[in-house]
C-alpha cells in the first residue's frame, strides 16, 4: 500500500480519478497505483469520483478495504471536470494529480511527473505528442485527426504539445491562482492551464493506450462543448478583444445572409430596392440573434425586444459612421478617390468598431456581478 510517511522525499499526492461505468477497470487501475507507490515510497491517496455509475463500482471499492482508497458517488452536478473539481476540494494531499480510469493512462509515469514538479514546473503533462511520446496503432485516423484538431484550436492559449491530455499534476498553491473554474465539457486541464496563469509548463512522454473494456465517453456533445469552452477561455485571456473577434466573425456571417438573401429576391424577381431593404433587415438580424446568442451570452436574459430596437438603432448609425468615415478618408486624400475601395475598408472598422462599443456598453450591458 502507498506509505503513511513519505519515504522517496517527494511530496505527498491526490490521486483524482473521474469515473462513469468504469468497474471492469478498476481493479487493474489499483493494482498498478499501489504497485507504484510502494516502488517508490509515495504517500498517495485515491479519490474515486464516481457519477453515480450503478455499474457495481461501490461494492468493489468496499470489498477492496484499502484505506487510501476514497469513493465519492456524485448524484449531481454530473460530468468529468465537475468530478475533477469536487476532488480538488476533497483531496487532502499537497500534490494534485488528474488522470482518466480507462487505463489508457499509464501509472508508471507517475513518478516522472512529480520528479517536473519538484523541480520546478507548475504543471506537468502526460503527453502523447512529445519525443517518445505514442499511441496505440489502432487508435483510428478519424480520433488521431479529432485530437489533433482540438489541440491546435487551444494553441491560442499554450504551447504545450498536448493540453488535451486528461493525465496532469500540479501543486494546490498552483491551483489556488485561479479566481474561478467553471469548465464546460471534458478538457479540466486546459482550464487550469489558462486560469492559473501556468508559465512553466512541462510534458512527460506516455504511451497512450486503447481502452480494453467499456465505452468511451467521447461524443459529438461533448467535442461542440470543448468549442463553447475554448470561446469562454478567449473571453477570460484576451477581455475584450475576444468579443470583438466575435463581433466581427458574426458581421462576416451577415455579409453572407445579405448577399443570399439578396440573391434569391433577385432570381424571384423581387423590386431591387425592396430586395436591398429586406436583405439589410435580414441580416441585421441574424447579427442581432448571434451576438445576443454568443457574443454577449452573459446579456441573454435581458429585454429581446429592447435589445433588438437598440441593436438595430445603433447598427443604423453604425452605417452612418461608415458613410461618414469613408467620405471623410476621401476627403482628406484625394489620391484615393483612384481605388477608394481603401476608403471603404476603413469606414468598415470605423463602423464596426462603433458598433462594437455600443452592443459591448449599452445594446448588451453586462449586468452587475
Amino acid at each position: 500500500m502507498p506509505h503513511a510517511q513519505t519515504v522517496s522525499g517527494k511530496p505527498s499526492l491526490s490521486i483524482i480519478v473521474p469515473t462513469f461505468q468504469e468497474a471492469e477497470n478498476l481493479p487493474e487501475l489499483i493494482e498498478r497505483i499501489e504497485r507504484v507507490c510502494d516502488a517508490h515510497g509515495l504517500k498517495a491517496e485515491l479519490l474515486i469520483m464516481d457519477d453515480d455509475s450503478r455499474d457495481g463500482t461501490e461494492e468493489l471499492i468496499a470489498a477492496l478495504q484499502k484505506p487510501w482508497v476514497r469513493l465519492v458517488v456524485r448524484r449531481e452536478n454530473r460530468g468529468l471536470s465537475a468530478a475533477v473539481l469536487d476532488g480538488f476540494r476533497l483531496a487532502q494531499h499537497e500534490v494534485l494529480l488528474v488522470m482518466d480510469a480507462d487505463l489508457s493512462h499509464p501509472p508508471e509515469k507517475i513518478p516522472e511527473l512529480l520528479d517536473a514538479l519538484c523541480a520546478g514546473a507548475d504543471f506537468v503533462i502526460g503527453s502523447r505528442y512529445v519525443a517518445g511520446g505514442t499511441t496505440d496503432e489502432d487508435w483510428g485516423l478519424l480520433r488521431w485527426l479529432n485530437s489533433k484538431a482540438a489541440t491546435l484550436l487551444a494553441r491560442p492559449f499554450t504551447s504545450a504539445k498536448d493540453p488535451m491530455s486528461g493525465f496532469f499534476a500540479l501543486r494546490r498553491d498552483t491551483l489556488a491562482r485561479a479566481a474561478s473554474l467553471n469548465p464546460i465539457g471534458y478538457k479540466i486541464g486546459l482550464e487550469i492551464l489558462v486560469k492559473c496563469g501556468c508559465r512553466d509548463v512541462r510534458e512527460a512522454p506516455i504511451h497512450f493506450s486503447q481502452r480494453r473494456r467499456g465505452k468511451s465517453k467521447l461524443s459529438l456533445r461533448e467535442q461542440l462543448r470543448y468549442l463553447q469552452h475554448l470561446r469562454r477561455l478567449a473571453v477570460h485571456k484576451y477581455g475584450d478583444w475576444a468579443h470583438f473577434a466575435q463581433f466581427a466573425a458574426v458581421g462576416f456571417s451577415g455579409t453572407v445572409v445579405n448577399l443570399t438573401v439578396l440573391t434569391v429576391l433577385v432570381w424571384a424577381h423581387a423590386p431591387l430596392r425592396l430586395s436591398i431593404a429586406v436583405a439589410i433587415l435580414v441580416s441585421m438580424f441574424t447579427n442581432f440573434l448571434l451576438n445576443r446568442w454568443i457574443t454577449f451570452s452573459y446579456a441573454r436574459s435581458g429585454s429581446f425586444w429592447g435589445q433588438m430596437a437598440g441593436f438595430f438603432g445603433a447598427s443604423s448609425i453604425g452605417a452612418g459612421v461608415n458613410y461618414g468615415v469613408t467620405v471623410g478618408t476621401l476627403w482628406l486624400w484625394p489620391a484615393l478617390e483612384r481605388i477608394p475601395q481603401v476608403a471603404a475598408v476603413i469606414g468598415i472598422l470605423a463602423g464596426l468598431t462603433f458598433n462594437f462599443f455600443m452592443s459591448r456598453h449599452l445594446v448588451f450591458r453586462k449586468p452587475p456581478e
